[in-house]
């Protein structure tokens, strides 16, 4: 698999009145094609900082980020961020009217996306209609929208009751997997990562470092919920707590 990401020594400092704060240091990986990654490690130690970074909403301080010619991002936020006056429908199509791209054949690609993951039905309801779920569901189709290549999804469960999360956790994997994105994702569930992910990241405390990578291989591996059940499941999960700084 060709490498479409490559970050090369990112660091983030951040400058206030009282001084400097060293955020990231040091932090390389690369990402290949179809590759799924998840980022996980202690509160507050800058998981958040590098896909921001990578999305252009904050600068880097050094390092170098190289991106696959004309490949583009798609960032999915922590909450739906669903504008509650708008339809399903107009909320799909935001990130399209904001890029100028609102085609014939973008607007029927959105149309197929809906009806493919069953939200057809709801596409003239308002937000305030949905589950919590299907409302993630809507957000990932909004961001899928404009075709980009690498998603970067942001604790994209966190805000989900537990079954909820497993649902639709499991519902964007298989998007995911459909249409052949790429992704890295942060979040603070190591089983989730697990059962997500072909590597799982982990970082240190602040400055956020990488500890280690870890290449997840789980036998008949198919989707999140399944993949919990893996004989090899509990022993990731016994690495991947011991390496990460939790404080109780």
């Amino acid at each position: 698999m060709k490498n479409i990401l490559s970050i090369k020594n990112l660091r983030k400092i951040y400058h206030t009145d009282q001084g400097e704060t060293l955020a990231v240091d040091n932090f390389s990986f690369d990402l290949s094609d179809g590759e799924f990654i998840a980022i996980v490690g202690p509160s507050g130690c800058g998981k958040s900082t590098i896909l921001s970074i990578l999305c252009g909403l904050e600068e880097k301080s050094e390092g170098n980020i190289f991106i696959k010619e004309n490949y583009k991002l798609g960032y999915m936020l922590q909450k739906d961020s669903l504008f509650e006056w708008l339809t399903i429908w107009d909320n799909c199509l935001l990130g399209l009217k904001i890029n100028k791209s609102l085609t014939k054949e973008n607007k029927a690609y959105v149309d197929n996306l809906l009806k493919t993951y069953g939200l057809y039905e709801f596409k003239d309801m308002y937000p305030n209609h949905l589950s919590g779920g299907m409302r993630q569901r809507v957000a990932l189709i909004r961001t899928l929208a404009t075709k980009p290549d690498i998603l970067l999804l942001d604790e994209p469960f966190s805000a989900l009751d537990y079954q909820s999360r497993l649902a639709v956790s499991d519902d964007v994997y298989q998007i995911l997997k459909k249409e052949k994105k790429s992704a890295i994702m942060v979040t603070h569930d190591i089983s989730e990562a697990i059962s997500m992910a072909d590597k799982v990241i982990i970082l240190s405390e602040r400055p956020s470092t990488i500890k280690k990578i870890v290449p997840i291989e789980l036998t008949l591996k198919s989707n999140p919920i399944e993949n919990r059940k893996a004989k090899e499941f509990s022993t990731y999960y016994d690495l991947i707590w011991k390496e990460i700084d939790f404080h109780v």
